[in-house]
């Protein structure tokens, strides 16, 4: 069995190189071609494995699609991250807790990602002095309480790496809750190792929110990976995102959740795809997505339902979307924040 490193060497970056997987027409992989210039292309050969066919949904999260370049509808930092970051890749958006961007690196590209202007480009530069730099930040903010450890993917890097991160932020007293952000269990399973499970369950409370959006990622691989870091006694959530042609079906929703519950993840969020340059065409109407929460609320176990939220551009931050009961089930477009402030929302048609 190759190693998770030898995987990760052996990535497709270019369009071209599907050629050699699947039948694809010399015009279109010229075209996805120009897509990967501005938007890195990265699929290991375990994702590769999982696509069935060009179009399926686990090809539309992984390959490049023209459309990227057409999208006039969204800008480049929708949550406006680059203005609530006091220091380079640490984000303090929320008062009691902060996100820190710890590499640049991912073990695929996913074409919906909300930091793609600048995740595996020469946009985001994370180095020792950023990292020296956010964790001095922490040091002097004693309101966090919550980091979230993100990037990029986390782990992706190395054990030794990873473990002085976590053991800076938990030497800090103010930090109670250390949460990581990862796709590493869906896109390059193999990553978890015992070794990886044992160092990580050094440094509890230490949650883990990884990210299925499909049933067809759930594999013995990712099951193994989920396990181990469970056994490891860390709470696992999933993040999904509700994606056009992806997954924007009820039936496939909750076959998802349901195998997620198999793998000891919690449902966490489905979230309204943020409106980042470049992924207009995996955005659903609001509606939809209530619509679908109805179909899960009372007719499938509440562990097997997430909490439908929409990150409001301008980094007005999460808010809950619960289908309407009673009254009009139209989807607002303007929302009142935590903190009293008004935000719109630009909603698909």
């Amino acid at each position: 069995m190759q190693t998770w490193q030898r995987l990760l060497n052996n990535s497709l970056r270019r369009p071209e190189e599907l050629a050699g997987h699947f039948d694809i027409d010399s015009g279109l992989l010229a075209g996805m071609a120009a897509v990967a210039e501005r938007y890195p292309m990265r699929i290991n050969p375990y994702y590769l494995g999982l696509i069935r066919r060009p179009g399926d949904p686990l090809w539309k999260q992984a390959v490049p699609d023209l459309r990227e370049l057409e999208d006039k509808v969204c800008p480049a930092d929708p949550l406006d991250e680059e203005n609530l970051s006091p220091v380079a890749n640490l984000v303090h958006k929320y008062p009691d807790r902060a996100l820190f961007l710890v590499t640049s690196q991912c073990a695929m590209y996913c074409r919906f990602c909300t930091r793609k202007r600048k995740v595996g480009t020469g946009e985001m530069r994370v180095n020792r002095e950023s990292i020296a730099a956010g964790l001095d930040y922490l040091r002097r903010t004693p309101a966090i309480r919550d980091v979230l450890v993100s990037g990029g993917d986390p782990l992706l890097l190395p054990d030794a790496e990873l473990e002085a991160i976590l053991a800076a932020l938990r030497a800090i007293p103010s930090i109670e809750i250390i949460r990581i952000g990862s796709r590493v269990p869906c896109t390059l399973p193999m990553r978890v190792t015992v070794r990886l499970a044992a160092m990580l369950r050094k440094f509890h409370p230490l949650y883990i929110n990884t990210h299925f959006n499909h049933p067809d990622e759930i594999t013995p691989a990712s099951a193994l990976a989920c396990g181990r870091l469970a056994d490891a006694g860390i709470p696992l959530g999933c993040q999904t995102v509700l994606l056009r042609g992806v997954n924007d079906d009820p039936v496939v929703l909750k076959r998802l959740m349901h195998g997620l519950l198999r793998l000891r993840v919690k449902p966490y969020y489905l979230f309204q795809a943020d409106m980042t340059r470049g992924t207009d065409h995996f955005r659903t109407p609001i509606r939809q997505g209530m619509e679908i929460m109805r179909t899960l609320i009372g007719h499938t176990s509440g562990l097997a339902v997430p909490t439908f939220a929409l990150d409001l551009p301008g980094g007005g931050g999460k808010v809950p979307l619960t289908p309407s009961y009673g009254g009009n089930p139209g989807a607002p477009l303007t929302f009142t924040n935590y903190c009293g402030s008004v935000y719109s929302y630009r909603n698909p048609e």
